[in-house]
């Protein structure tokens, strides 16, 4: 078979680029290129405990005050200026400006302490030191003085002088030019090497660095990555296996809301989520403590608590009273453009979809076997062994249809020995289960099953949001109206390890019981206080830390989610070779 055409990442003429580059943003260049990339080209940014409390104290300084328009025996003392630069293509708020007369000291506030040598002595980060010198060269351009520069850093309360030397100009200017040429080619830059940077970083969540630098199958001499092709260079992880740092926490303090008494009100009351029934408040949740809200049935909620919901980037889910997922408010979170461009592309390439698909359904297949293997009474071995077989058919199948086939017969197989995983003892036989039906479901086991994937599809289609993908594109699942085929995909994985899981710990752990159900002609519904033991259980799964196979780090199963999608992005961005579906040990 013949080569695997190239993919190239978005090119630099398609990329419109503001006249003006902040200099807090060359800043961010010198820190890491990287980190330059994704504040300033894709418009990411992510808090920390430092950027709060960077962005706190710089509010008290930020205050406009003074002017720098002074008679020439006139002392200046401004705060919060903005000058620009053509020349410089840079734009600068300066946090305060000294002097005398025409004379002036540009001061810049930085949150941290600043470089101790070796000596003793102390001096200011290069990435502060460009910064400033922008600053005074922007001062200089506007008529003054300026042959010194002053770094205040906040913990340690000590001001850095540097001098405007040319030495000092052209590092700066270099920086500037550089940081230019980043943002015009359009290709994100790699991740740091083992940096002690990242461990700090807001984005390290976003860039994933050890984890891109461990999977990354690359050739140094080549620019371009190729996908797919059974010739890709062997990958040189930037660390050795085992030894990735988690750099994000494995917990998501943040919890998601869950409503479905029908005839239930959502309004506000300042900061607080007001949930009323009829004129009676039954219940509140402070809005930043929420990552999520879901609305089951017929439930109202009210314009200002919706767009109050959407500007803390809390997106709202609405299901049928049955558990079907109909879709989502969102922010205007999701500013990668680029990367859904990459995607569009990408889905009308038949080797693309083939490839991803044959890994997505591999892994399920794969994690379905766990699942027997841990939790039935006693697999048959040919069972075992089919799904194995199934596994590795996934992985050669030759097109989507016949890939369809092989998730069918595994299913098939998977399935019709899913009844051996309910322990759940109920003399009724309320839990008997002979083989999956949907649309509606006819049994109430069926009825959990349909629940869950709905909740999974729904968690996964935030997750492609916040990455920024369009979770309707798919690549497995094919486009269709107002399906979220590219959530679908990510998903197929994670069914058996999460959606089936929480099934079983529902029933065997007595968490839903044969009174919860209803039955409706042949369809069968869980009851309110049914869904509640259900999302409890399912929240339970989602919290629980798993160890990544390939980073060996233990995050919680929320947070796998948004790992997997993250590095399905760098696939499209052409920065990994292949995606590296999940697959539980």
């Amino acid at each position: 078979m013949g080569a695997l055409p190239l993919y190239n990442p978005q090119p630099a003429h398609e990329r419109k680029l503001p006249d003006l580059l902040p200099a807090r943003m060359v800043n961010e260049f010198t820190y890491c290129p990287r980190l330059f990339f994704y504040e300033w080209v894709e418009g990411l940014f992510a808090h920390s405990a430092d950027t709060l409390e960077g962005a706190w104290q710089h509010n008290r300084v930020d205050q406009p005050g003074g002017s720098i328009d002074a008679s020439p025996q006139e002392k200046i003392h401004a705060r919060s200026v903005t000058l620009s630069s053509e020349r410089l293509r840079v734009i600068a708020t300066l946090d305060l400006v000294e002097g005398e007369g025409n004379r002036v000291t540009p001061v810049d506030y930085k949150h941290g302490a600043p470089k101790q040598e070796a000596s003793g002595l102390i001096d200011a980060w290069d990435a502060d030191k460009v910064q400033v010198i922008l600053q005074a060269l922007l001062l200089r351009e506007a008529g003054f003085l300026c042959d010194a520069a002053l770094v205040f850093y906040q913990k340690t309360r000590q001001r850095v002088r540097i001098a405007i030397t040319p030495a000092a100009i052209a590092m700066a200017e270099h920086a500037v030019s550089s940081a230019w040429q980043v943002a015009a080619a359009g290709v994100i830059p790699p991740p740091l090497d083992d940096s002690p940077k990242c461990n700090g970083c807001s984005l390290n969540g976003i860039c994933l660095p050890d984890e891109t630098n461990l999977l990354r199958a690359w050739d140094p001499e080549r620019k371009q990555m190729d996908l797919f092709t059974g010739d890709v260079p062997p990958r040189k992880p930037a660390r050795s296996e085992g030894e990735v740092r988690r750099l994000v926490t494995p917990r998501e303090e943040r919890r998601p809301l869950y409503l479905n008494t029908q005839g239930l009100r959502v309004g506000k009351s300042g900061d607080v989520l007001q949930i009323k029934e009829k004129e009676r408040v039954v219940q509140e949740a402070r809005i930043h403590e929420l990552n999520q809200v879901n609305l089951y049935g017929n439930i109202q909620i009210s314009t200002q608590t919706l767009q109050t919901l959407l500007e803390n980037e809390v997106p709202v889910s609405y299901f049928s009273q049955g558990g079907w997922f109909y879709g989502m408010t969102t922010g205007m979170n999701t500013r990668n453009v680029f990367l859904r461009r990459a995607q569009f592309r990408l889905t009308e390439d038949l080797w693309f979809s083939r490839k991803l698909a044959r890994s997505l359904i591999a892994a399920k297949i794969r994690n379905q076997r766990v699942l027997l293997q841990r939790n039935h009474i006693e697999p048959r071995p040919e069972w075992l062994t089919a799904l194995k077989n199934a596994a590795q058919d996934a992985e050669e199948a030759k097109d989507l249809d016949s890939l369809l086939g092989v998730e069918g017969n595994a299913a098939r197989i998977y399935f019709g020995a899913f009844a051996g995983m309910i322990k759940a003892e109920d003399g009724l036989g309320t839990f008997d289960f002979e083989h999956r039906n949907r649309r509606p479901p006819r049994d109430p086991v069926n009825a959990l099953l349909s629940l869950a994937y709905s909740m999974l599809a729904k968690d996964l289609t935030i997750a492609c949001y916040a990455v920024g993908f369009d979770p309707l594109s798919g690549f497995y699942h094919q486009p269709r109206f107002g399906r979220p085929s590219l959530a679908l995909d990510l998903m197929e994985p994670f069914r058996p390890l999460i959606a089936d899981s929480v099934v079983l710990t529902a029933l065997n752990n007595g968490m839903v019981a044969s009174g919860d159900f209803v039955r409706q002609g042949k369809s069968v519904a869980l009851t309110p206080n049914g869904r509640k033991g259900f999302f409890r259980a399912y929240e339970l799964r989602m919290d629980t830390l798993v160890t990544h196979p390939l980073f060996d780090y233990r995050v919680s199963y929320r947070r796998m989610l948004e790992i997997q999608a993250r590095l399905l992005a760098r696939v499209l961005d052409g920065e990994l070779g292949d995606y590296p579906a999940f697959v539980t040990r």
